[in-house]
């Protein structure tokens, strides 16, 4: 089967968790059929070099550089409002840009293909939905959720505004392109759940977040005593709000049994308020980014996700548990994860608690141990990604199948 995936932002670097699932679901699908990529990302990441390697394991690849703003810059500040009279969400409308759909257009008109994935609901403002082979909308978040919980917890007046029409406009999207595609993809049980609501129940498969577990795999000898750690990409709202909450109202309460207790921020792109932080707090490590985040990972032990934002499926949380890591979490933060919570996870929502399960593992190496290793074991057994990916060939497989027996 020929096989187009279309994809924003890009695929490479594997430096966010969108990238790493949307990477090695590919991978595993080309193993078996005959796949292509067409991608477009920032100019500043130099994509087209950056994309490369990646001809060795797909039949096409075209990368285009698109020309974007630096994120919360004066020039995307501008470009917002610019966007605000317009019908389209600013996250769409900043990436999926007029000259790429009629690229993608031009390109599909020239190649065959049996099947497109539309990777991402942003990336559906460029597709032809009027091609007429099987699509599928590979949806990796609730957007309109995410933003929703932004504009409910945001203080700024203004953030909540921009919040506020963000969430409504991504609302209309998701509802246009979730019943328009031939099949729907979720990341999780509660997402299917929710997109149901705009389609019928046969139109639907959920294919869960793997992980690499021989990539990410325990290190238990090189746990360094009292230190916490998060991971994630810092240029993510959510990833930024959840650690300073964290910051904030946490760990002083865990300070106040481990008065040399450290935490270290590990991911891309930290904002000028938390390398201000990093810079300011004897204990307080702010990486920015890292070529392995495994050694960061290994140091922890224990491992924290305190989002009070988000949607779909966290790889952050499925590598910390295949590296043996116990983890804690917000409900939120460990939403649609099939976890359980004191068995291979501690979950917790408010300061007190959050501190309590982090304290508690603190102090009991053996209790650490339990939770690293059950977490490990769930991941082990049923999230590989090449499990995952053969559950995806035989949806776009049955796809193809029943657009073309539809058709004729």
């Amino acid at each position: 089967m020929k096989i187009l995936w279309v994809k924003s932002g890009g695929l490479l670097p594997l430096n966010h968790g969108g990238r790493i699932r949307s990477y090695y679901l590919a991978k595993e699908l080309a193993r078996h059929h005959d796949l292509s990529l067409f991608t477009f990302a920032s100019a500043a990441e130099d994509p087209v070099p950056a994309h490369a390697p990646l001809k060795e394991i797909f039949r096409d690849v075209v990368c285009l550089p698109i020309t974007i703003p630096e994120a919360r810059g004066v020039r995307e500040s501008v470009n917002y409002a610019r966007n605000f009279l317009s019908t389209k969400p600013y996250s769409a409308s900043k990436y999926c840009q007029p000259w790429i759909a009629r690229e993608l257009s031009a390109y599909l008109a020239r190649e065959q293909y049996d099947l497109l994935v539309c990777d991402f609901l942003l990336t559906a403002a460029v597709v032809p939905w009027d091609w007429p082979h099987a699509k599928v909308l590979f949806t990796h978040n609730i957007e309109a959720v995410i933003w929703e919980r932004h504009y409910k917890v945001h203080k700024n007046p203004i953030w909540k505004a921009v919040s506020y029409r963000e969430y409504r406009m991504l609302e209309r999207m998701e509802r246009k392109y979730v019943s328009t595609a031939d099949h729907v993809l979720a990341v999780s049980e509660n997402d299917r759940d929710f997109f149901l609501g705009y389609t019928e129940k046969k139109r639907m498969s959920v294919i869960p977040t793997g992980v690499d577990i021989q990539y990410f795999r325990p290190e238990i000898e090189k746990e360094e005593a009292e230190t916490i750690v998060f991971t994630g990409s810092m240029d993510w709202m959510a990833n930024e709000d959840g650690i300073v909450f964290f910051i904030d109202k946490v760990l002083p309460l865990v300070r106040q049994q481990f008065p040399n207790g450290k935490l270290s921020i590990v991911g891309r792109r930290p904002s000028v308020r938390l390398r201000e932080i990093g810079e300011r707090e004897k204990n307080i490590e702010v990486t920015g980014t890292v070529d392995d985040i495994r050694p960061h990972m290994a140091r922890g032990s224990v491992y924290v996700v305190p989002l009070l934002v988000g949607g779909g499926t966290r790889i952050k949380i499925f590598e910390a548990m295949a590296a043996g890591k116990a983890v804690v979490s917000t409900t939120i933060g460990a939403e649609g994860l099939p976890v359980s919570h004191d068995k291979d996870i501690l979950l917790a929502d408010d300061p007190a608690s959050f501190s309590r399960a982090i304290v508690e593992l603190l102090r009991d190496a053996n209790r650490r141990r339990q939770i690293g290793s059950a977490a490990r074991k769930l991941v082990e057994e049923n999230y590989s990604w090449g499990a995952v990916g053969k559950t995806l060939a035989d949806v776009l497989e049955r796809t193809a199948t029943q657009f073309k027996s539809a058709a004729s």
